[in-house]
């Protein structure tokens, strides 16, 4: 399946071509400007992953998952997503504050079916419907640094296998002991 596009055309008057930045013109110019998908390519992706029966509820999974995405991530690898997003994709994770503590994979399909009033098993076929199109999105490199940020158990949300539990680079505590056990 192909991803459809929007294209605008360019009005032919001045008065035409004002178009405030938060109009539908403007959104759409904008996506394509990006060099990504528009939203409603998005929305039809999602709907294609999610066989989902409308559109409604395809936008319906992606304002909920990105929102609770939103609430995970911070820092460049928030930024760099969020660019990468059509724009009403990137106002929705965006307008999001983050957590103080990330919850780990599992964790967060819980605390979205808990938000929406779904089951934790039509919850992560939300998610993996989602987030697939959105890894897409964002290309290989950024979603590696996007799961090495988080908690355990997101590869798989983003359709990728997480063969062995990841450890996160400590510190040592008394490098002087570290160094005379080696």
């Amino acid at each position: 399946m192909t991803l459809r596009t929007e294209t605008t055309t360019s009005p032919t008057t001045p008065a035409a071509r004002a178009v405030s930045p938060t109009s539908p013109a403007s959104v759409t110019e904008s996506a394509s400007a990006r060099g990504g998908v528009s939203y409603s390519g998005l929305l039809e992706r999602v709907r294609y992953e999610g066989a989902y029966p409308t559109r409604e509820r395809a936008e319906e999974s992606v304002r909920s998952v990105l929102a609770a995405l939103g609430r995970q991530l911070v820092g460049d690898e928030r930024v760099d997503l969020a660019a990468r997003l059509p724009v009403e994709a990137a106002l929705v994770f965006t307008a999001q504050v983050p957590a103080t503590a990330p919850l780990t994979g599992w964790e967060f399909v819980k605390d979205l079916a808990r938000r929406t009033g779904g089951s934790p098993a039509t919850t992560r076929w939300d998610v993996g419907a989602v987030l697939a199109p959105v890894a897409r999105l964002a290309g290989p490199e950024l979603v590696d640094r996007v799961i090495g940020q988080l908690p355990s158990g997101y590869a798989l949300l983003f359709g990728r296998a997480e063969l062995a539990p990841r450890r996160r680079a400590a510190r040592p505590a008394n490098p002087i002991a570290d160094r005379g056990a080696a």
